[in-house]
């Protein structure tokens, strides 16, 4: 798909004033129901082609946010902008434009990914939903998209049970990739995997990204996860955003105490490390960047 390239000019996405609250249970006849601000007052824009961040501890409204990105929940108030498109006043059935400009890379790849299905007809299936192709170009893609994350063509004729954890979610971005989207939206797509393996995937995520000249908004509880693949960062807190900043200037000197809490919390290996020599340091760097994970069998 060719994108229109006066898109380009409008911002990736624009958050004006959003709110999703959901209502709890109640806990009495006599009292309304309680409700909880999952995401108060957002706003934000993110630039064609940019990787936007964003962070918060668990519950502070992150992957709510992101769902309302995505479509796949309405807010209680405020608007989405998707490349100059309101997206909340359609239906679902008008939608078929944002399904081929933005696409999503979930938690967990095991729970994402059907495990009735060959990973050819995973990758295809985006494709198949939004009629794009047919049968000898739709493989064609699944192929050229297999070996774009770092799989053989073999994969295409297997299930995802068959594959490593870090295997997996390079299906699950070959997927997001196949109707050629501009935007990827990644929602903590780390966190469910090994430690060996999260640098080779944040790596492969990078490596997309410039490729296929994609905008990317990374959503994790991480903060050096985050820096390592975003130019800017939203730091969300009980469903507010407290600061934005491009990263290297949030890791330098945050302006807010929650941002600065959350920095102090990242583990520091000063200590740990002190003592060893370049030499041993540099052996391990390189041996955690080996593709090792590429010749996992599953």
């Amino acid at each position: 798909m060719t994108a229109d390239p006066t898109a380009r000019h409008e911002p990736a996405i624009s958050l004006r004033a959003v709110s999703r609250e959901f209502r709890r249970p109640r806990t009495s006849l006599t009292q309304a129901p309680p409700v909880v601000h999952a995401v108060h007052d957002v706003s934000l824009e993110i630039a064609a082609g940019e990787r936007f961040g964003i962070v918060g501890e668990s519950g502070s409204g992150k992957s709510t946010l992101l769902r309302l990105i995505a479509g796949l929940d309405r807010p209680t108030s405020g608007e989405v902008v998707i490349e100059g498109r309101p997206i909340h006043d359609q239906s679902s059935r008008r939608l078929g434009w944002l399904r081929r400009r933005l696409q999503i890379v979930f938690q967990d790849p095991m729970s994402s990914l059907d495990p009735r299905m060959r990973v050819g007809d995973i990758v295809a299936e985006p494709l198949v939903g939004q009629r794009i192709g047919d049968g000898p170009s739709r493989r064609a893609r699944v192929l050229e998209l297999l070996e774009a994350v770092g799989l053989s063509a073999e994969a295409a004729d297997r299930y995802p049970h068959q594959f490593s954890g870090g295997q997996r979610q390079r299906i699950s971005v070959a997927r997001a990739l196949a109707p050629n989207p501009d935007i990827l939206l990644a929602d903590e797509p780390v966190s469910a995997l090994d430690v060996s393996v999260r640098a080779q995937v944040l790596n492969l995520i990078d490596g997309v990204v410039e490729e296929f000249d994609l905008t990317l908004l990374f959503v994790s509880h991480d903060l050096s996860v985050v820096r390592h693949v975003c130019d800017r960062v939203a730091v969300m807190q009980r469903g507010e955003v407290v600061e934005v900043a491009p990263t290297e200037q949030l890791y330098a000197g945050p302006q807010h105490p929650y941002t600065a809490a959350l920095l102090a919390s990242v583990p520091r290996l000063d200590a740990a490390l002190r003592g060893r020599s370049a030499r041993d340091l540099a052996a391990q760097t390189a041996a955690a960047a080996r593709p090792t994970d590429l010749q996992e069998s599953g």
